[in-house]
């Protein structure tokens, strides 16, 4: 992976490392068909992702502080189930005002400042998960064409 990449997930906004993942699709020549999915899938993931970053409240989907965003950690984030914990964990968050179900210590976790959920909520609305109810699984169908974007995403990065 390109040291440039690094420094982009660490210091970069939203709007700039989208951007940056799009040209990338675009000098890689893939069909418009995955540039239609990942692109939003990006944002998406990044509209939660740097803002946790930014606040110094980064965390893996085990729950475990991490201080840098990385692509390995935008990767592990794009494990549909994970990123459906995600969207759980920042609403619930949202809504306590403190940041909860995860492994940062207390006084951390009420630095919280509640997150824009609604680039993450039309994604995954997008692919029927159900965001009123955590334990309603989603078609398999879903999951399956979700691995397909995070593996292309994969290559590009």
């Amino acid at each position: 992976m390109k040291q440039e990449t690094y420094e982009l997930f660490k210091n970069e906004s939203v709007n700039t490392i989208v951007n940056e993942i799009d040209k990338e699709l675009k000098t890689r020549n893939e069909s418009p068909f995955w540039s239609d999915k990942i692109v939003p899938f990006s944002r998406a993931i990044l509209s939660v992702l740097v803002p946790l970053r930014d606040n110094d409240l980064l965390f893996t989907p085990e729950g475990k502080y991490i201080d840098i965003l990385t692509p390995e950690i935008f990767l592990q984030w794009s494990d549909f189930l994970s990123l459906k914990t995600l969207a759980f964990t920042l609403a619930d968050s949202n809504e306590a005002k403190k940041l909860l179900r995860t492994k940062l210590d207390d006084e951390k976790c009420e630095n919280y400042m509640p997150i824009d959920l609604s680039d993450l909520g039309t994604y995954l609305s997008r692919y029927t998960v159900n965001l009123e109810n955590e334990g309603l699984d989603f078609p398999i169908a879903n999951y399956n064409l979700h691995q397909g974007v995070s593996n292309v995403i994969k290559s590009l990065l």
